[in-house]
């Protein structure tokens, strides 16, 4: 494979932050952290906007204090266990205490999603809050989640993306070989990250949460079409490779088991989008006069 006339070495970035003592935060810690803050900060002004609430029930502050408790176990059991169900069963299942071994890696947004969705209607039923309304209010601030997180992950030098021995800012990453490669995690930190909290924040202000489950329909449909693009990039998991065999590959680029689980995303996001626009998630006592 022909060396393009300009690539880029991998900056030399410590994946340790900080150490203190024995103990040592490395920046995947501290993109999660960024991320549920920041979403933390964000969700707490969206929550005291009676404009975008009416006339559903507001949140109180008191309600997003703890409800970021429920999410971050929701992202970190549900992003493990979907990485280890989807993405390397098999290697688990011969070695499960490395189940529990998170700090080496291994988490699955679609898993994360699921576990966060999970905790979020869990939390609301028990506060009387509406689901679908607080689930809008999470797909709002969730790309700040993505966007630290896809730098993290370029900071580690993984997820690479795949061969660019053409493209002049290809990346030469430490521990995937001389070919230099798209920098994919930037591509999705920009995608799924940046633009989807531009449409988010441009959805919210306009429709605010008058009507259930459509911002957060918008939000799966959006992130579903911008993991879906940045794939074409991306390399896919070793242990996985390209699915359904070489002819599939030859035609479509390569199927990855990412563009997989994005596809049932974007029908769900479309068909809540459907269902809430036209008012079927409201509450009877909320429902317009006709």
């Amino acid at each position: 494979m022909p060396m393009p006339l300009v690539a880029l070495s991998f900056p030399v970035i410590d994946p340790v932050a900080v150490t203190i003592g024995p103990f040592a935060i490395r920046w995947y810690a501290l993109a999660y952290v960024a991320g549920l803050l920041g979403g933390w900060f964000y969700a707490k002004r969206l929550a005291a906007s009676a404009r975008l609430w009416e006339p559903l029930r507001q949140p109180k502050p008191l309600d997003i204090d703890d409800l970021i408790v429920w999410v971050a176990l929701g992202v970190v059991l549900g992003g493990r266990i979907g990485y280890v169900l989807f993405y390397n069963l098999s290697a688990y299942l011969a070695q499960p205490l490395e189940i529990f071994a998170v700090w080496r890696g291994g988490m699955s947004f679609h898993g994360g999603f699921a576990g966060a969705a999970l905790a979020i209607m869990l939390f609301s039923r028990s506060r009387g809050l509406n689901a679908l309304a607080m689930l809008d209010l999470a797909s709002v601030v969730a790309p700040l989640g993505l966007f630290f997180g896809r730098l993290a992950n370029f900071i580690n030098g993984e997820l690479w993306g795949r061969p660019a021995p053409d493209f002049p800012y290809a990346v030469v990453f430490p521990h995937a070989g001389p070919l230099p490669r798209h920098p994919s995690q930037l591509y999705e930190a920009f995608g799924e990250g940046l633009v989807l909290f531009v449409i988010m924040a441009f959805a919210v202000n306009r429709l605010g949460f008058r009507r259930p489950g459509l911002l957060g329909g918008i939000f799966v449909l959006g992130y579903a079409i911008a993991r879906i693009v940045c794939e074409f990039f991306r390399e896919p998991d070793e242990q996985l490779g390209f699915l359904f065999g070489s002819s599939i590959q030859a035609l479509s680029g390569g199927i990855t088991m990412g563009m997989l689980l994005s596809v049932p995303m974007a029908i769900l996001g479309l068909a809540i989008i459907w269902i809430a626009a036209r008012g079927y998630t409201r509450p009877a006592a909320a429902a317009e006069p006709a």
